[in-house]
């Protein structure tokens, strides 16, 4: 039977506690030549909302990241481990995580997560908490570290490494006695954070299931949450509760048509709460949310998180992962996309093909910005409505237009339409919607334009300035 995430950690309910925040950064308006950029921050906050701080920013900036399932499932042909596979199940035959950096780089991710450990309790590195490791493995005579190829690859294609270790532990004989699994837990993530230099994203999830007792744990978050501040302050953490990164509320590649990178963290204090207002947080964040936490929209390439060889004539096709793309990095979200390697330790062949075929068909529908050279204007016409005009340097068929707020300033814009302006000198609206963010991409019925109009019809603050573009039909 195959389960998703959120059905699973909704059967098991963990420890206490919200996380903080601590965001400041700048910025200013100002009139912007068509296809360029706001000017730089200036200012601390959009009259003192939450803004990103600088890796929150590079974070989604980065649009695309790599999610890598790996491990002893992979030779299973199982999902979900249970904690009692033979550590000699894990032989991979020719692994090569630089091919994983390679192809990730030349599809145009920026990123990758590795899950260093699943719920099945197998280490990807030579641990000292467990043998259940790849040190008891016959890959590498038993002295391989998946984790030292997998950042060492990052970092030789210039992608940013992340690594995702599961709390849920189906072999650890402690797991279960809360305090004494606590410290193992912790132990293993001071090695994955102190052992592999800096690692820019940390992936947490709720995954709260039996231990080989037949206990459940209560996990102390906020001292794991304290523990990556104190090593790895650059990085980012990802959870449902953050308290960096949350995540979106399905696995399906969406993010919420309105998606607010503010949230409550009282409505999602900790991991793997349950009910309609936490899915409704975590799917639109919140309009009058105190903490900046994006949204990190999770899906895979294929029906299951791991390897499958029946699931090979089921890889999701370039156009599905441009769809995807629009569902999330065009909803001011960033998309983390897994594609697992298979029993060789390879990216298989169809899910590569995929990718790059992805890659291109991005770079074809945004290779020319049909407003650069335009001159957009700028104006406040209340204290939270806007109006911005773009006149095109020339008649253009639009089918795609492109809007981005300067989010180092903050989000304010809650709604906003969009018009064109035919040759005529008609404007007919072709679009309504409501945030905007770090993108907003419409796609819009085809029509021949020599400008767009934006209206900002509501906004938490007063608005700043826009970025918009806008692109040939597909």
């Amino acid at each position: 039977m195959s389960i998703d995430r959120r059905t699973f950690v909704a059967g098991g309910l963990l420890a206490a506690l919200s996380a903080r925040r601590l965001l400041a950064e700048a910025a200013a308006p100002g009139l912007v030549r068509a296809g360029g950029r706001p000017a730089p921050p200036a200012r601390a906050s959009l009259a003192g909302r939450p803004v990103p701080t600088p890796a929150q920013l590079r974070w989604q900036q980065d649009e695309l990241a790599m999610f890598i399932h790996f491990g002893v499932n992979t030779f299973t042909d199982r999902e979900w481990g249970d904690g009692r596979e033979s550590p000699a199940s894990f032989a991979p035959t020719a692994l090569d995580a630089r091919q994983w950096a390679r192809t990730a780089r030349a599809a145009g991710f920026r990123a990758m997560v590795l899950t260093a450990k699943h719920h099945d309790g197998f280490c990807l590195w030579p641990t000292a908490t467990t043998r259940h490791s790849v040190a008891s493995s016959p890959w590498r005579d038993g002295r391989g570290d998946l984790v030292r190829e997998f950042v060492d690859a990052c970092r030789a294609e210039g992608l940013r490494p992340g690594l995702y270790l599961s709390p849920w532990d189906q072999n650890h004989p402690t797991y279960g006695d809360t305090s004494a699994y606590n410290a193992v837990y912790q132990a293993q993530l001071t090695e994955l954070l102190t052992r592999y230099g800096p690692i820019h994203e940390v992936w947490f999830d709720g995954a709260n299931g039996e231990g080989p007792n037949g206990k459940r744990q209560v996990y102390d978050w906020p001292a794991t949450w304290g523990l990556v501040r104190r090593l790895q302050p650059e990085a980012v953490m990802f959870s449902d509760a953050g308290p960096d990164i949350r995540w979106i509320g399905n696995e399906r590649g969406v993010a919420g048509t309105t998606n607010w990178s503010t949230v409550r963290p009282d409505i999602v204090p900790v991991p793997g709460m349950t009910g309609d207002e936490v899915m409704r947080s975590l799917q639109d964040g919140d309009r009058d949310g105190t903490v900046w936490r994006p949204g990190e929209t999770d899906v895979s390439i294929r029906p299951g998180w791991f390897y499958h060889p029946a699931e090979d004539a089921r890889v999701r096709t370039a156009d599905d992962l441009v769809s995807l793309y629009f569902s999330s990095v065009g909803r001011n979200s960033k998309l983390l996309l897994n594609v697992p390697p298979d029993r060789r330790g390879l990216l298989h062949e169809r899910d590569v093909a995929s990718l790059l075929a992805m890659r291109a068909r991005l770079e074809a529908r945004f290779a020319r910005d049909l407003a650069a050279g335009g001159t957009m204007r700028w104006r406040t016409t209340g204290a939270t409505t806007a109006v911005l005009e773009l006149d095109l340097p020339r008649p253009a068929m639009v089918g795609i237009v492109d809007l981005r707020e300067p989010i180092a300033l903050g989000q304010a814009v809650a709604a906003h339409q969009l018009e064109g302006r035919t040759a005529d000198g008609r404007w007919q609206v072709v679009s309504r919607g409501t945030t905007i963010g770090y993108r907003r991409l419409l796609e819009v019925p085809p029509m021949r334009l020599v400008g767009l109009r934006v209206t900002i019809t509501d906004a938490v603050t007063r608005p700043e300035p826009l970025h918009v573009g806008c692109y040939a039909p597909a």
